[in-house]
């Protein structure tokens, strides 16, 4: 080793040396830290005091965990093996038949094998009434309920409801542990959450995670099956945790875990869950009754489109009544086809879908306020809401017919400016836009994307426009002759027909300048 470099190392270690006795002697002071040097005597002792705040948040996680886990309880579901069609073996009646098996994947006899699911719930009634998912316990022929203490019971089902994913269950005990209700209409995102269940495993029963409030007030169409309001959460989520709790920092339930989003299976960190409030009003009527009663206004609605929004000032969230049901409450309550509406009970629409959840959350003969705008006119109708069916469908967008066919024989005509084409409507476009023989209009047969008309005002090829301005057209004559009276740079209505939809809708057109 070279001069230079023995001399470094014993810089080196001259440092080192100095720097431990300055440690020693007065580091502990320099850094504050001098109460804390000397003899461990515990693993505690060789530890910073954790601030008091950081204690009682532990404290709290674990406070919650204590009074709540009791109250969560693990189901097993089993269904029997359902009779799957035998297949015929290919090789049968050759010499190759001995070698190979039934066919169809189930065995020899036709049989199937029974399945197992896993679900959690949480009890909500200390004689055994328990609170689910619908799709936990859906088509189960045994359920099997293990409490935290390892108690098991065989459960009844008392009443589901497919169309909010919520069941209730009965065990044969008295006095359990329960959980509190709290009140959904309360929450906010960033509140601090605890989920509670059974994922992926009986094994992990009783497992909790905790997270966030990611987002109230997620609406999701279901088409048949609904709009579902739901709580996104970043708490832990996975298969098997469906039915557990979802708690707040008090240990009280502010929803019922139902469903994640995900690409791989497993957790992503985006979970929902069903709000207690709507939860406990399915639950009380299955305890009650074994069914649940739901109104029904009795309109087919889509969004407003974009370019009504601009002409009316309408909200964003603004429901655009397509079809009213013959009959229904909204008929009664003179609703019409064209008709926006902005409002109900006085609170207004932030998004269309809100229209449907807040009807079908009432009970039947409830009385609602619905404000709309009919024309540029705003006006308020008393509604006494209906009752909806079972079998029913939620009024949603229904998907459009395909009208890539269309007769291109037709007498046509560009509509400059606008961005579409329209034509008359002859015997062949009727047949393919499945169009009543008393339908009058025109067709718009062909529509360029990047126009107004197609992105604002959400015409689409195949639509039957049946007014424009406010006036009926029955062929491109009589539409020629009330555009041609419309002023350069004005707006103005148009209302069509959607084929196969019997609905109508209205938007906004402006005329070039």
């Amino acid at each position: 080793m070279s001069k230079k470099g023995r001399t470094s190392v014993a810089v080196i270690v001259i440092v080192a040396f100095v720097s431990g006795i300055l440690f020693s002697t007065l580091g502990a002071n320099l850094f504050g830290l001098g109460d804390f040097i000397g003899t461990a005597t515990s693993a505690r002792d060789t530890q910073v005091p954790l601030n008091q705040s950081a204690v009682d948040i532990e404290q709290a996680y674990v406070n919650v965990a204590e009074s709540v886990n009791p109250a969560v309880v693990q189901i097993v579901t089993e269904k029997a093996a359902r009779r799957a069609p035998r297949q015929n073996n290919p090789f049968e009646g050759t010499p190759f038949e001995d070698f190979f098996g039934p066919f169809g994947g189930g065995r020899g006899d036709g049989q199937g094998i029974p399945s197992q699911g896993l679900g959690s719930g949480v009890i909500i009634r200390e004689n055994g009434y328990i609170l689910t998912n619908n799709h936990v316990v859906d088509e189960a022929d045994e359920l099997r309920i293990r409490l935290l203490d390892g108690a098991e019971y065989d459960a009844e089902v008392i009443g589901t409801d497919p169309y909010s994913d919520i069941a209730v269950i009965k065990i044969p005990a008295d006095n359990l542990p329960f959980i509190a209700m709290g009140n959904s209409e309360n929450l906010r995102p960033g509140m601090v959450v605890m989920a509670f269940g059974s994922p992926l495993s009986p094994e992990l029963s009783n497992t909790v995670t905790s997270g966030i409030i990611s987002a109230v007030g997620r609406l999701q169409s279901f088409g048949g099956d609904g709009v579902q309001n739901y709580i996104q959460t970043d708490a832990a989520i996975n298969p098997g945790n469906s039915g557990g709790p979802l708690v707040d920092l008090s240990g009280r339930l502010i929803g019922i875990n139902t469903a994640i989003y995900t690409r791989t299976g497993g957790y992503q960190g985006i979970g929902f869950a069903i709000p207690v409030n709507s939860a406990r009003d399915v639950a009380e009527q299955l305890i009650e009754t074994g069914s649940v009663q739901r109104a029904r206004l009795g309109v087919e609605f889509r969004p407003a489109t974009e370019s009504l929004i601009k002409a009316y000032d309408l909200p964003r969230g603004a429901a655009q009544v397509a079809n009213v049901v013959e009959g229904s409450a909204a008929q009664k309550a003179g609703i019409e086809p064209g008709d926006v509406i902005v409002a109900l009970d006085g609170k207004q629409l932030t998004n269309y879908l809100q229209l449907s959840q807040i009807i079908s959350s009432k009970r039947p003969n409830e009385r609602i306020q619905v404000t709309l705008n009919r024309g540029g006119e705003q006006k308020t109708v008393s509604v006494t809401l209906g009752r909806m069916e079972e079998s029913e469908a939620t009024a949603e967008n229904r998907r459009r017919p395909n009208s890539e066919n269309r007769d291109r024989t037709a007498q046509t005509r560009e509509m400059e400016g606008l961005g579409f084409t329209i034509s008359n409507i002859t015997p062949q476009l009727a047949r393919e836009l499945e169009l009543g023989s008393d339908v009058e209009g025109v067709v718009v047969s062909d529509i360029e994307a990047a126009s107004d008309a197609f992105r604002d005002a959400g015409i689409r090829r195949g639509m039957v426009i049946t007014e424009v301005d406010r006036k009926p057209v029955t062929s491109i004559r009589e539409f020629d002759s009330i555009y041609d009276r419309i002023r350069p740079g004005a707006t103005f209505l148009v209302r069509l027909r959607i084929p196969g939809q019997n609905g109508v809708t209205v938007t906004a057109l402006t005329k070039p300048s």
